[in-house]
């Protein structure tokens, strides 16, 4: 299999080390952080969702009409639109981008932003409410004829959808959640599962829990890890930047700047969870993998990196592909710039590999 290298994006420049500042919507950087990724080789970007940030689904549209060909993942929190309306819209979106959509649905890992929203429902009743969804997103993109529905959480009539996906059967599905709640859900819908950036035997374990759940359903998952690589022409030059980026990091949350800046993780995460157990085992796990920044931040949020010279950095991500891990979500420190910097010589080097890796099993195999 080939790999898959996804850009996230954001409407203003943000960071651990770059708190956001001017207007919420930059319209030229976001314009040129998309187009950043698209020139770099990236296959696909990300744009994210929080509950007090700009419209994802509207983001979104603006890159599709200032990109050409990447790939697009749109973060999507279940709860907060009726799925028959949610459905159409991906649809829609699918369709004005000539097929380039995927969805990323996140159920929730934190009450605090879920309630920002007005969604009160508990961890585990939201994924309950998930299940529910992509049972009816993916029917309303496939039925020929309406139909009804009557569950626990959504009851309607005769949904039909005019407008049906570019992408056959149905728009991808990326799917994020590693509790016992979640693992049951992903096996019955996820096209891809996404991981945040967990050790070697993390993703082992967890990624075989999945492959599992998804055979009891006759059917198979790929697998997505996110880093945020820290490169430079040495190693030494390399851990040296990740310990400013600690630094800046620690300066700016004592200072509170930021509004992504936060103490503690979310209480109901099972990856924050698990993200701080990589971090218990050290700052330096495996290879390369560091854990600083998700330690410092309470791994609010995908923060380990995998740091030093671009040959050993996608020296590490092959570790991760010979799990089966065919998609890598990479972000920078440095959004911008680091973005343009995995273009020159980590997503080609990482690539080579793996086109190596991919002939000698052909050899073997002939």
């Amino acid at each position: 299999m080939s790999v898959n290298f996804i850009g996230m994006i954001t409407p203003n420049k943000n960071s651990e080390i770059h708190p956001p500042s001017g207007p919420a919507i930059d319209h030229d950087y976001l314009t040129r952080f998309a187009q950043a990724h698209e020139q770099a080789g990236f296959d696909r970007i990300l744009v994210p969702y929080h509950s007090t940030g700009p419209d994802a689904v509207l983001t979104i549209a603006q890159t599709a009409a200032v990109t050409d060909k990447i790939a697009l993942m749109l973060a999507h929190r279940p709860g907060f639109v009726a799925p028959t309306l949610a459905a159409r819209q991906l649809a829609t979106l699918d369709q004005y981008s000539r097929g380039r959509l995927g969805v990323h649905i996140i159920s929730g890992g934190s009450d605090s932003e879920q309630r920002r929203d007005g969604d009160y429902l508990d961890h585990d009743q939201r994924y309950a409410r998930t299940d529910e969804y992509l049972q009816i997103l993916r029917r309303v993109w496939t039925e020929d004829k309406p139909f009804d529905h009557e569950g626990t959480y959504y009851r309607f009539e005769q949904a039909f959808s005019d407008v049906k996906p570019v992408q056959q059967p149905h728009i991808p599905i990326f799917f994020g959640g590693a509790s016992d709640a979640a693992i049951p859900v992903a096996g019955r819908h996820a096209t891809i599962y996404a991981l945040w950036g967990e050790s070697l035997d993390q993703v082992r374990e967890l990624t075989t829990r999945v492959r599992a759940e998804a055979a009891r359903h006759g059917r198979e998952i790929a697998f997505s890890v996110s880093f945020r690589p820290i490169l430079a022409d040495t190693e030494e030059a390399a851990w040296a930047r990740a310990e400013q980026i600690l630094a800046d990091t620690r300066r700016l949350r004592a200072q509170s700047l930021g509004k992504h800046i936060g103490n503690g993780g979310p209480q109901q995460s099972e990856g924050a969870r698990r993200l701080l157990a990589a971090a218990d085992k050290g700052a330096r796990v495996d290879k390369r993998l560091w854990t600083e920044i998700a330690k410092e931040t309470g791994a609010r949020y995908n923060a380990t990196a995998l740091v030093g010279t671009p040959e050993q950095v996608a020296d590490a991500l092959l570790d991760y592909y010979d799990l089966g891990v065919t998609n890598f979500l990479i972000r920078g420190f440095d959004p911008l710039e680091d973005a343009i910097d995995y273009g020159r010589e980590l997503l080609p080097r990482t690539r080579a590999l793996v086109a190596e890796r991919l002939k000698q099993k052909q050899k073997q195999a002939a």
